[in-house]
């Protein structure tokens, strides 16, 4: 069968208009997918409107620490609980909330307070756990939210709705958002890049998977570029053996121009967006090698986020890269670390993803404030949700576990647009219940995309009849953390 003849054979009356070189079936079109054409062109600037407002910042860094870390046991100091130390969570506190298969079956909730000495810092006297020295250090340049809930209760939706502003899958991610809303400033890198790295506490963390930083329905050139640690850092970057740079060059033309057909023949938007990923792609074998040739950095950048920062595709190596890409003009970067999933022998497995995360996490601040890029650079640190005060499993001198707990944890904020040297929010003396100025996960969102300059009830796109946003129906600025 020729696929040509049964298109055509297929057409409808409607494609018959859409198709046409004068008339109503252009200018129909042409309103309809105004947005659309312009998405899948060759610009990578913003939307016509955007920004909707001066921006503070221009580009995010979100390390994004998966599975969870345990509020209590970093931040969100709790004195009183050594107090209650083995006791019975009170009803009063619980107040009915649904639990997880993991401590469904618990007869008794006993309390378990931190094993970890606590001090203030900074002018800002912020409470820090000694897990985490280098980030006691900078905590006049951090926004802490004490007070961040979610929806969710287990990881893959709290995971997808943290990324999505949707529980289930099939929602654009917020990179993929900003991508599209506001483009690149870089034509040689893509505007969304992400990177992965597996912490040392639980190696056997929970997976993460594509769709996380995907583009939904969104045109898929939208979606992260995903890089990894060992090979090319982008698949298939590298020319095969026996193919010239010449000869790539021309092929990729060759290639557009038959692309092109199809476009002009089907009007497919996606057949425009491999257009460009093939032009992207070529671009990057020059920029992407370039980026990640870390010979002409000083001796004191690898000294300052630490002995990983050597190997790639530990968190200390993607944080390095992420100030070389925020240099670069990449709009939207963000860093997955697994491995924060302690359900048992917490103490033990928090600490090593301490080691992995607290000096990098550190340098990152200090070195893009030295270089001029934290002012309009905004960072974000935190995971899916909190964990219980109460013990899973069994509570002994030296060791406890925690379960997932989506009423209240912590995420801190640093750098374009936002308050430092703060705390915002605050949570009752068992860690289990916010007591005041509440941030959803919709909230979180409205608050990033106000800092790059987007009204998010504007930002939208059409999609089966319905205009969606990153924060559906939802979300608020939070304001006394802005700046």
């Amino acid at each position: 069968m020729d696929p040509r003849l049964e298109a055509r054979l297929l057409l409808t009356r409607r494609h018959f208009f859409s198709r046409s070189s004068t008339g109503i079936g252009v200018a129909a079109l042409a309103g309809l997918f105004s947005r659309d054409l312009h998405a899948t062109g060759e610009t990578a600037g913003p939307l016509p409107g955007l920004p909707h407002f001066p921006p503070r910042a221009k580009r995010v860094i979100y390390l994004f620490q998966s599975g969870a870390p345990s509020q209590m046991d970093l931040f969100d100091y709790k004195p009183r609980l050594a107090e209650y130390r083995g006791a019975e969570l009170p009803d009063s506190i619980r107040m009915g909330q649904r639990l997880t298969g993991m401590t469904a079956t618990q007869s008794s909730f006993p309390v378990a307070p931190s094993l970890f000495k606590f001090a203030q810092h900074g002018n800002s006297g912020a409470w820090v756990s000694e897990l985490m020295p280098h980030t006691a250090k900078i905590v006049d340049q951090l926004c802490f939210v004490k007070s961040m809930y979610t929806e969710a209760i287990n990881h893959d939706p709290a995971v997808t709705f943290f990324q999505t502003g949707a529980q289930l899958a099939g929602r654009p991610s917020i990179g993929a958002w900003l991508s599209y809303g506001l483009g690149s400033e870089n034509q040689d890198l893509p505007a969304f890049v992400v990177m992965i790295s597996r912490g040392t506490g639980n190696p056997n963390d929970q997976p993460l998977y594509d769709r996380l930083w995907g583009s939904g329905f969104l045109p898929t050139k939208y979606q992260g570029v995903k890089f990894r640690s060992v090979g090319d850092p982008v698949l298939f970057l590298s020319n095969p053996p026996g193919l010239s740079a010449d000869d790539r060059r021309h092929f990729i033309d060759d290639l557009s121009r038959l692309n092109r057909l199809e476009l002009d023949e089907f009007g497919d938007p996606e057949i425009s967006t491999r257009i460009s990923q093939y032009e992207m792609a070529y671009r990057m074998q020059a920029s992407v090698p370039e980026l990640i040739d870390l010979s002409k950095e000083p001796e004191r950048t690898f000294e300052l986020y630490g002995p990983d920062a050597r190997r790639p595709g530990t968190f200390a190596a993607n944080c390095l890269l992420a100030r070389r890409l925020a240099e670069r003009g990449v709009r939207f970067i963000q860093l997955f670390h697994m491995g924060w999933d302690q359900h048992v022998k917490l103490p033990k497995q928090i600490a090593g993803q301490c080691s992995d995360t607290d000096q990098p996490s550190a340098a990152l601040i200090q070195d893009l404030k030295e270089r001029g890029l934290l002012d309009d650079t905004l960072v974000v640190w935190g995971g899916e949700f909190g964990r219980t005060v109460y013990c899973q499993g069994k509570l002994t001198a030296d060791d406890y576990g925690r379960d997932h707990h989506p009423r209240c944890f912590t995420v801190w904020l640093a750098g374009g647009g936002v308050k430092p040297g703060m705390t915002h929010g605050a949570t009752d003396d068992y860690c289990y219940n916010i007591t005041s100025d509440p941030v959803h996960v919709h909230d979180l969102h409205a608050t990033i995309l106000y800092c790059l300059g987007i009204d998010h009830t504007k930002l939208t796109f059409k999609f089966q009849g319905r205009h969606f946003r990153l924060t559906d129906v939802a979300g608020s600025v939070v304001r006394k953390a802005l700046a």
